[in-house]
């Protein structure tokens, strides 16, 4: 009969990409992961996955394979996440992945609050700039300022995403202040770019009117807290999230420029979780804390 332990690990390796990721992911030595796949490939008579130094490909016996081995992670999840349930105590591992600035800005705070309103909760925060893949890296909530088009998650939405244009008082003490839309020629702007894209169109609405400013900056950022951080510095002005810059608003760092108007929110902030049968309480219990009681109304 074949051991169980070995097709999880066959499905982790998959998962990983490699039995070198899947070692870190599980806390282990890879030699531990590469005898048991040769286990199971000699208990089943087959080779499952052809290995080279670039790559992992699956078989067409390991492509049915996985599909079995899968179900009874699957099915492993399921009784850890029935067994949570009926324990109604909010505990264990939680993973929780978010975009760096919001993190470092408002999420560090509120997982703090959380593991003192539950301290037998374990917290793993994992802060990068990248669409996690949620199944594979094990990860129970994403926080995403996107809009969800994967149909195997769920999103709740915690915020809409309001932006503001800002400058720093000594920036425009030095330049001049604006009064329109059109003056944001005469002035230097922080641009945000992605991907080789740079976003220097900041579209103006007022009165059912929308004017359309093609601006012009010599610093270009990826990351929006170092265009805050620039901003502050009194290098120019920008366009950003309001999250962002909601502490420099207060403080007086920066200050909100044409207020009167309206500018096109940013897409807005999702808690998403993989579809599950049974969501773990302690997945269930945070998510619900952002939403309910802390996440929405700091925005």
């Amino acid at each position: 009969m074949l051991n169980p332990q070995l097709l999880t690990t066959f499905s982790a390796i998959v998962s990983a990409g490699s039995i070198s990721a899947a070692a870190t992911r599980l806390g282990c030595g890879k030699s531990v992961l590469s005898r048991q796949l040769a286990r199971l490939e000699a208990d089943l008579g087959a080779r499952l996955i052809q290995r080279t130094t670039r790559k992992l490909t699956l078989t067409e016996v390991g492509k049915v394979v996985l599909l079995e081995a899968q179900q009874i992670d699957r099915a492993l999840s399921n009784v850890a996440q029935i067994s949570g349930q009926f324990q109604q105590e909010v505990r264990g591992p939680l993973r929780v992945a978010c975009p760096r600035p919001l993190g470092q800005r408002h999420l560090v705070p509120l997982i703090t609050e959380f593991t003192r309103l539950h301290p037998l909760v374990e917290v793993t925060l994992l802060v990068e700039d990248r669409m996690s893949d949620l199944i594979a890296e094990q990860i129970d909530v994403a926080i995403r300022v996107a809009h969800l088009e994967d149909s195997t998650l769920v999103a709740r939405k915690l915020a809409d995403n309001p932006r503001v244009l800002v400058a720093a008082p000594a920036y425009l003490a030095r330049a001049g202040v604006l009064t329109v839309p059109e003056d944001l020629v005469h002035h230097e702007c922080l641009l945000w770019t992605r991907e080789n894209r740079v976003y220097d169109e900041w579209p103006f609405s007022l009165d059912g009117t929308t004017t359309l400013v093609r601006v012009q900056g010599r610093i270009r950022i990826n990351d929006g807290m170092a265009l805050v951080a620039t901003a502050c510095s009194g290098a120019g002005v920008t366009l950003l999230d309001r999250l962002l810059v909601e502490p420099e608003l207060a403080s007086g760092e920066l200050v909100e420029l044409l207020p009167a108007y309206h500018l096109p929110a940013g897409p807005p902030l999702y808690a998403v979780y993989p579809a599950r049968q049974w969501l773990a309480l302690n997945t269930a219990t945070f998510v619900e804390f952002l939403l309910s009681r802390r996440f929405a109304q700091r925005l």
